[in-house]
């Protein structure tokens, strides 16, 4: 059997609760208090690439982390909810805070992930008009996501090679979870000068968050560092930004580029590769791959 009778519980449990407060959203047409300009995803990867500008993202799980709620990866810490309220207020000339562009016009997303925002804003769309600031302009979170949730995926291959150009001959050091393996088996960063790593816990990231924090701080200043670390990501790229590194949250972009290849239509496993929203994607095969194995400055 493909998956275990309480991963498809799990599945039917949570489509379940998702079309209730869909349905709740819809009916009681519920609103944001504060709807944020937001630059669109080619605007937003522009600016990267014009300026070098560091970038931290904030999506539905940052969020429920600033209302002390754990999700799927990271427990609640009091200190991480401060911090990322910390970076979401934040205004810096040379650093983006990046949010969702679902607060509204969401007709070019799929059913799927209409379903998830309409819930979430339901659930929890005060968090977002507690901490948002008012009357400001942010960037785009999707510049790492521009596939699997657009109805129409006919842009996804612009805004991979308009990304592509952030890291273009760059030595880069991706500061990801030891199961992400970001580039292993496709072409995303073949353009780099470099690849290094350093390997964090795929799991509660933000209890190792000072010892990540010391060994990037140790590489040289002209490196680019890609952060795939969940909640983790959104405040160290902000702290290196302070400590003078270009730094950006690079997020699912590894995966969201996996699925662009194979052409899929929903979220599906990657043998060789970590991928949290999907049902299986916590088994995950290993990888011998000696240029990886050579590329790791360290584990935490």
């Amino acid at each position: 059997m493909k998956y275990s009778m309480k991963t498809i519980a799990d599945k039917v449990n949570y489509n379940l609760i998702v079309e209730f407060y869909n349905m709740l959203y819809l009916l009681l047409r519920k609103k944001q208090r504060i709807i944020p300009t937001i630059f669109s995803i080619e605007e937003s990867i522009e600016k990267i690439i014009a300026d070098r500008y560091s970038v931290s993202r904030f999506g539905d799980g940052e969020m429920l982390l600033i209302g002390k709620k754990p999700i799927r990866f990271q427990q609640q810490s009091d200190m991480l909810s401060r911090r990322l309220i910390e970076v979401i207020q934040s205004q810096n000339e040379n650093h983006l805070v990046c949010i969702s562009d679902s607060f509204q016009g969401l007709e070019r997303y799929t059913r799927r992930a209409r379903r998830f925002w309409r819930t979430h804003f339901y659930l929890y769309g005060t968090l977002w008009d507690t901490y948002l600031v008012p009357g400001r302009s942010y960037y785009n979170t999707f510049i790492t996501r521009p596939y699997i949730d657009f109805k129409s995926k006919t842009v996804s291959t612009r805004w991979f090679n308009l990304l592509k150009r952030i890291w273009n001959q760059r030595s880069i050091i991706f500061i990801e979870g030891e199961k992400s393996r970001l580039g292993v088996g496709n072409d995303l960063f073949d353009n780099a000068s470099s690849i290094q790593r350093i390997l964090c816990p795929p799991i509660n990231a933000y209890d190792k968050y000072d010892a990540i924090l010391e060994k990037a701080l140790e590489q040289n200043k002209n490196v680019l560092f890609l952060i795939a670390l969940g909640p983790t990501a959104t405040v160290l790229a902000y702290d290196l930004y302070q400590a003078g590194y270009q730094a950006i949250d690079i997020g699912h972009v590894d995966i969201e580029y996996e699925w662009f290849r194979m052409g899929a239509t929903h979220k599906v496993s990657v043998p060789s590769k970590y991928v949290n929203e999907a049902l299986t994607g916590k088994e995950i095969a290993l990888t011998t791959e000696e240029d990886y194995h050579r590329q790791i400055i360290c584990s935490i």
